[in-house]
């Protein structure tokens, strides 16, 4: 004999992972993604209500500037864009357009009755994580 110890053979049953193993461990990654996955979708929920919130309050900011400026509310959001208030309307993140519901403003008998856009609010009647519908922020 020359000194060196024999080879192990290694039988198909240790070349891989058992049956057993893979469903084992197959369970444990669907538990984890069980538990993930709702709070992933609230989490992109929260991501969407705050740009709402964020182009509502750019919209109604642009819009109280321009009354300031021109002395009266647009008659329109296309408006706002023409007078180079915003590049662009921006898009309702819950809708995914850029469709808003506008809100008329009081007509002002000094100011030859024109009334304008003095609000504006979601077109979705989803609601909300707080309970309230988008179309009431």
């Amino acid at each position: 004999m020359t000194g060196k110890p024999p080879r192990a053979v290694k039988t198909p049953r240790q070349a891989g992972f058992t049956l057993i193993e893979l469903i084992v461990v197959m369970s444990i990654l669907s538990v984890l993604a069980a538990i993930a996955l709702p709070r992933f979708e609230v989490t992109v929920i929260r991501a969407r209500e705050a740009v709402l919130l964020e182009n509502l309050f750019q919209l109604r900011d642009r819009l109280d500037q321009y009354q300031l400026d021109q002395g009266r509310y647009p008659g329109s959001l296309d408006d706002l864009v023409e007078a180079g208030y915003l590049r662009e309307i921006p898009k309702d993140p819950i809708t995914q357009m850029s469709e808003w519901t506008t809100v008329a403003a009081e007509p002002d008998d000094d100011l030859g009755g024109d009334s304008g856009v003095f609000d504006v609010h979601s077109t979705s009647e989803e609601l909300g994580l707080n309970g309230v519908p988008y179309s009431e922020w």
